[in-house]
């Protein structure tokens, strides 16, 4: 069983290269999807707006099917 939903994206978020700030970024089978384009004050507010960034790409490739 495959534990991540939205196989084959994954979500990675990492410290920005400002100190004390936060980015993610999505992967589609370990090639670069997508990556934020804004900077984040918290770990928690980079991963959910990621999440939601996750979805959208799952979204539009189940609608491209």
């Amino acid at each position: 069983m495959n534990a991540n939903k939205h196989h084959p994206y994954t979500l990675e978020v990492q410290p920005s290269q400002k100190p004390g700030l936060f980015e993610w970024t999505i992967r589609k089978q370990g090639k670069l999807a997508q990556r934020s384009d804004k900077q984040y004050r918290s770990e928690a507010d980079a991963l959910k707006d990621g999440e939601k960034a996750v979805e959208r790409q799952f979204t539009d490739a189940q609608g491209a099917r």
